[in-house]
């Protein structure tokens, strides 16, 4: 037997820890059966469907549409806000429970996670015996349903896992490609967004199959690398493991929906400034620099716009992010009223694998003042290099206070009221 893989997806998670939680502390009833969604606070002007019920479904509430929305298809809609604080401990319950079951655990996101199957660890079990144990374990210890995928790969284990839900367990082996996955419709692809799906129909394309008969040159030429990669996929071919090009091609970024319509540039800047501290530290937990930053701008209309730029050299540290992040906004703001800010980083890479930038070495190697014979970079610089280091430090101090004792732990005296 070759790698078997396990992808284990919590079935509607959001709404389901919700109701877990709720029952735990004394609720009669489950949020799952009756018409509930997640979706934050009208008067807190959070007022987005981030999850829904089955019975809420049923009333046509869909995912992402505004909570106002959802309220005239159905009157008697509960809304419940996000808790991502009580999402975050129940991932880390799962992954802790699962750990003890698997040598190699890969978490996806918040709710799903790869897990390697090894017969020894598995006690003698069969791949399919030992998912229905974990599912039915992870169901009893905590009382939410997971589905499992089952495959030689990621990608195909993946593709498992969002057939027929909830509670189940499913296989897509290499051998049933042809009978559980080319008769899918396109759209049901991993990797396939909207322009995809729209691209590829245009290309008569309609379902897995047809794009795993096509040739994948004529693909190629329409979709780029993208387009290459949607067709080993469809062939149930992983080059490359699914998660690590999730996180090479995904950024890190942070945005809120302001409690009011904000009209000073002064207010927006301090609020990129924290947004851009959140993700410095969220690039320095993944130990990546970013090499490239976006700003969003949502208006009080619900109009967006947004603009990105190169970051000379990639960095991870917040006043980097920050200084191209109001330049950013500057370029952007019609001064029109804001309802969101939003900041986003990509073109990511490893830490150490930063260089300068040309305007830095003109910089450390410019004319100014007499040059170090040791190291060629003249004394002005050799502090400003020192300098740098020394904020390097303070803010790994300052994260680990931060990570400690919570965001507002530690705060700059000019954000001070």
């Amino acid at each position: 037997m070759g790698e078997i893989f396990f992808h284990i997806d919590v079935n509607n998670a959001f709404l389901s820890w919700s109701a877990v939680e709720a029952l735990k502390n004394g609720s009669t009833t489950d949020y799952r059966l009756i018409p509930v969604v997640v979706g934050g606070d009208i008067k807190k002007r959070h007022g987005v469907v981030v999850a829904k019920s089955d019975p809420a479904k049923k009333t046509g509430v869909k995912t992402g549409e505004p909570l106002t929305d959802a309220l005239k298809k159905c009157p008697s809609l509960i809304s419940i806000p996000p808790d991502h604080k009580l999402y975050r401990e129940y991932s880390k319950r799962m992954l802790d429970l699962l750990s003890g079951y698997f040598n190699e655990i890969s978490p996806y996101s918040i709710d799903e996670c790869f897990a390697k199957y090894d017969p020894v660890t598995a006690k003698g079990k069969e791949p399919v015996e030992y998912a229905f144990f974990i599912k039915d374990l992870i169901r009893d210890t905590f009382g939410f349903t997971v589905n499992i995928g089952i495959s030689e790969n990621k990608l195909l284990a993946k593709m498992a896992s969002d057939f027929q839900k909830p509670d189940k367990v499913h296989t897509l082996f290499k051998s049933e490609i042809k009978e559980k996955m080319w008769p899918l419709p396109i759209r049901d692809l991993f990797f396939v967004g909207n322009a995809a799906e729209h691209s590829l129909k245009g290309l008569g394309i309609k379902t897995i199959g047809d794009l795993a008969a096509a040739d994948p040159k004529i693909i190629e030429s329409h979709l780029k690398t993208h387009g290459r990669i949607l067709w080993e996929y469809a062939n149930g071919m992983e080059i490359s493991p699914i998660d690590e090009e999730r996180k090479s091609s995904k950024g890190i970024g942070n945005s809120t929906t302001l409690e009011s319509d904000i009209i000073s540039a002064d207010d927006a800047y301090k609020i990129l400034g924290k947004l851009c501290e959140s993700v410095s530290r969220r690039l320095k937990k993944e130990h990546m620099v970013a090499g490239s930053i976006c700003v969003e701008i949502k208006y009080s209309d619900f109009t967006s716009v947004s603009h990105q730029m190169a970051i000379p050299t990639p960095s991870s540290q917040k006043e980097d992010l920050h200084k191209y992040a109001d330049l950013l906004f500057d370029r952007l703001w019609s001064h029109a009223p804001i309802r969101l800010l939003g900041v986003r980083t990509g073109k990511l890479s490893p830490d150490t694998m930063v260089q300068l930038s040309i305007f830095d070495m003109e910089d450390a190697f410019s004319e100014k003042g007499p040059v170090s014979s040791e190291n060629n970079i003249s004394p002005e610089n050799n502090a400003s290099l020192r300098t740098d280091s020394k904020k390097k430090a303070l803010d790994k101090a300052l994260d680990k206070i931060r990570r400690k004792y919570g965001d507002n732990a530690v705060k700059k005296g000019n954000r001070l009221k």
